[in-house]
């Protein structure tokens, strides 16, 4: 796919906003430094010749930043060397290009979308680029790819979902519901810092087993990778959930989510797809939304990173002769384990680090034997209405790290999911034929 860019501009809020340094919690301080690639793609409405036009786009975006001024800030470091937000006003990118390539099949064929996204050169250092980055590409059949690039720091996909959101609302006329809050020292650690779990989301990743002659070389570590989305339908999905029933000749009285069910199908075909031995332990990485969990929970609007990853670790063998309802619930158990206190002890835990980037997260923490499973499933990633109509598809640009997998919802809401996998590529052609079999 060949890109044109055409014009690219600096927008900054509309008005004065408040200037200063804004705390990071520790939660902030342990996303990946990176901006989070997403892409939404819009079908042009018949005889419409607005679509999606760049100063009406632009004028709403200035008036978003205002509440939202922190994303047109810039990374920063405290004299105590930890991690900040400046907020100065320096503004966000927006770029305006064309494509002749044609939508539809860009939707139906997924490769890498990162053209699609403008590309951010972090060479300058951390204050030298926009928090966000957005661009506007016309397709040529008309249609509409709005790229963006949210770095990580300023939110998870909440806080990202939230301002996109708001400024769609405003380009259509509409006051944002929900206005963010900006205050992050709600999540400061508490004092004495004495955590009260182990947290062994925070132990190093599992490396592959190794046999005593022989020493990972950086081809073992770097081996090729793709990506691929596979679809389930509701059916598909109500007979996966039916499993723990027939294991258990339905006297199960207890009810497993979507989520635990998938996840636990996910991780078992994944860990045979890929080969592990039996003796061969594989972290599981589960991403919790804090927001509801904390005691009181945050306010409404809450604007930064509560996203939580929680871990479980098991041997490849155990995965593979256990039942499924016994895999479905080492997932049910641990998501019940975060609560309030979990989430306050991590804090804690995490504050009594000296290195923080010991446990900052990224492709060494994901990579086979492990897995992270990602859940879009309620978000809000279709409500991104400019005035000229719902997405007709969001999903990420591309999926950076291997042993990732992100669960989206259908654009249509009929309860059907989508499955964007990445894992090396001599082991999709299997995942793909497992991941069926129920």
């Amino acid at each position: 796919m060949e890109i044109t860019l055409k014009e690219s501009t600096i927008v900054r809020p509309a008005q004065d906003t408040p200037k200063g340094r804004l705390y990071n919690s520790n939660f902030d301080l342990l996303i990946t430094r990176y901006h989070i690639p997403t892409v939404y793609f819009y079908k042009k409405p018949a005889g419409c010749s607005n679509f999606f036009d760049p100063g009406k786009l632009k004028e709403a975006l200035s008036k978003t930043l205002v509440p939202f001024y922190p994303i047109a800030g810039r990374l920063g470091f405290d004299e105590k060397g930890r991690l900040e937000i400046i907020c100065n006003e320096e503004g966000v990118l927006f770029v305006e290009a064309e494509t002749s390539s044609v939508m539809d099949q860009i939707i139906g064929d997924f490769s890498d979308n990162s053209k699609l996204v403008p590309k951010v050169d972090y060479s300058g250092g951390i204050s030298s680029y926009p928090l966000l980055v957005l661009q506007v590409t016309t397709f040529k059949c008309g249609g509409v790819c709005l790229g963006v690039g949210f770095q990580h720091t300023l939110g998870d996909g909440m806080s990202a979902l939230h301002f996109i959101n708001s400024w769609a609302d405003t380009a259509r006329g509409l006051s944002p519901s929900v206005a963010p809050f900006i205050d992050r020292t709600l999540l400061c650690a508490r004092i004495p810092p004495t955590p009260t779990f182990q947290h062994a989301e925070f132990d190093p990743p599992p490396s592959m087993n190794t046999t005593s002659h022989s020493i990972p070389t950086s081809d073992d570590l770097n081996k090729p990778s793709i990506v691929s989305i596979f679809e389930l339908t509701v059916d598909q999905l109500n007979t996966l959930k039916a499993k723990p029933n027939a294991e258990n000749g339905d006297t199960m009285t207890v009810k497993y989510s979507t989520y635990s069910v998938l996840a636990a199908h996910l991780w078992r075909c994944i860990s045979k797809a890929r080969g592990l031995s039996n003796d061969q332990p594989t972290k599981l990485h589960i991403p919790t939304d804090g927001r509801s969990r904390l005691k009181p929970p945050l306010p409404p609007g809450y604007f930064g990173n509560v996203i939580f990853s929680i871990s479980t670790t098991a041997r490849a063998g155990d995965l593979q002769s256990e039942t499924f309802t016994d895999t479905a619930g080492r997932i049910r158990e641990l998501l019940k384990l975060v609560d309030d206190e979990y989430l306050r002890s991590a804090l804690v835990y995490i504050e009594n680090v000296p290195d923080l980037s010991t446990l900052v997260r990224g492709s060494h923490t994901f990579r086979c034997p492990n897995l992270a499973i990602i859940s879009w499933m309620w978000l809000p990633i279709y409500d991104a209405d400019f005035g000229w109509g719902r997405p007709m598809c969001m999903r990420p640009a591309n999926v950076v790290q291997e042993g990732k997998i992100y669960i989206l919802p259908s654009p249509t809401r009929d309860g059907s999911l989508s499955l964007v996998t990445r894992l090396e590529t001599s082991h999709m052609k299997l995942f793909k034929q497992l991941l069926y079999e129920f």
